[in-house]
């Protein structure tokens, strides 16, 4: 049987069996695409995302960053109307000495000192519940824990009003025959109301994250720390949360910034809320109510404040964390 070679061009480079060399080969008439069309080529497929995201994401920053950096100012008996001035300071300061500002960061950092960790440590637990060798119904308890998720915020916030409400709330009834009541829209206890709705929407969401770095953990590992005779407690403490600590930070990250993002509860309950949530609860409310103003520029510094805080915060986790990672 006789093998018959392909064509060669004449010119063309060949090899030890007189054909052309893999690799070389290209159709007639095409040339080399240049270098750098070759580097710039991924960029067009990421060009959608590139222009979604300057256009949605760093251009409003740069737009509220600029604004912030101009002042209303009224001249006369303010009949007329104000004229925004390059004044890059006027709405920082005056924004750091308003009471309802300041109190609103305050109140928003004692959410997250209280509400992160507890949320956390909720979801953590679940976690290790699910991932647990003698769980059963692992699938149905894994849903119903991640439901409240998928409830929108507004809507959950509708439910549990109708659930703090003195006229309406079940748990109060509950506790009628015992003589007592639970104050939900108290000024002592509102901000914990508020808490309560968001660790019941978010626990499962982190659980489940948590709960996904549980099975990238070898079980072979799990396995040996059966055999030395450790206990459940003992594998979960020793094992199991040390090697879930990414997932912790990741969640802790993304509670800081939820919770400085904070509207969504407080406004829905402002109006059942007797006066205990006022239209500052919040800073991103209080800059809201700027915008209903007409102060565009001032709610722009506020929400400026607010990034450079969580920012700050935020950074400052991470460097904390790691050191404790490296020690």
């Amino acid at each position: 049987m006789t093998h018959l070679a392909a064509p060669v061009r004449a010119g063309a480079p060949r090899g030890s069996d007189g054909t052309s060399p893999p690799g070389r080969s290209r159709r007639p008439g095409t040339r080399p695409s240049p270098p750098r069309a070759r580097r710039l080529r991924p960029l067009l497929f990421c060009a959608p995302f590139i222009v979604l995201f300057a256009g949605m994401y760093l251009a409003p920053i740069a737009y509220a960053a600029v604004s912030s950096l101009f002042a209303l100012h009224r001249t006369g008996l303010g009949l007329t109307a104000p004229t925004a001035e390059f004044d890059p300071l006027s709405n920082y300061t005056q924004a750091l000495q308003d009471d309802a500002f300041t109190s609103s960061l305050g109140r928003v950092a004692l959410f997250g000192v209280v509400q992160v960790p507890v949320m956390l440590g909720l979801a953590l637990v679940l976690a290790l519940l699910f991932d647990a060798k003698s769980a059963r119904g692992r699938g149905f308890f894994r849903l119903s824990s991640f439901l409240p998720y998928a409830i929108p915020g507004v809507s959950a916030a509708l439910v549990w009003s109708f659930m703090y409400s003195s006229q309406s709330s079940p748990i109060n009834r509950l506790l009628e025959p015992l003589g007592t009541a639970v104050p939900f829209f108290d000024e002592d206890l509102a901000l914990w109301s508020v808490a309560n709705i968001v660790t019941w929407s978010w626990a499962g969401y982190n659980a489940i994250i948590i709960y996904s770095a549980l099975q990238s953990i070898p079980s072979e590992v799990l396995e040996a720390a059966r055999m030395d005779g450790a206990s459940a407690i003992r594998i979960a403490w020793s094992i199991k949360i040390p090697a879930v600590r990414g997932a912790l930070v990741l969640t802790t990250v993304f509670s800081i910034i939820g919770s400085a993002q904070l509207f969504n509860e407080p406004t829905v309950l402002q109006p059942v809320s007797g006066g205990s949530i006022s239209s500052t609860f919040t800073p991103i409310m209080s800059a809201q109510s700027a915008v209903a103003a007409g102060n565009h520029h001032y709610a722009a510094a506020q929400s400026v404040l607010l990034a450079v805080a969580v920012g700050v915060v935020s950074f400052a986790f991470f460097k904390l964390t790691e050191r404790k990672g490296q020690a």
